[in-house]
């Protein structure tokens, strides 16, 4: 993650953007008066917001962690998809 102060990116803003989406990179733009905020690729707080509603329903995360844990140990099996 970078650190940027507001005035460097509102003097580059084109070549910040361009550099959090082109090397998938967070950008902090520190403040002086007041909370720094995140610049991030909309694809990157779209992943981000998914994890958040799996990891928020713990009946879907179980389902997640346990088809895991069962490939992990070999109890998988390959079935053959039926043409329609």
């Amino acid at each position: 993650m970078i650190a940027i102060s507001s005035s460097k990116v509102r003097s580059h803003f084109k070549e910040v953007c361009d550099k959090v989406v082109e090397d998938v990179e967070s950008v902090i733009v520190t403040r002086t008066r007041g909370e720094n905020v995140v610049i991030m690729s909309e694809s990157e707080y779209n992943n981000m917001m998914e994890n958040f509603r799996i990891f928020s329903n713990p009946e879907r995360y179980n389902k997640i962690t346990n088809g895991i844990n069962q490939l992990e140990k070999g109890k998988s099996k390959i079935k053959e998809l039926m043409d329609e």
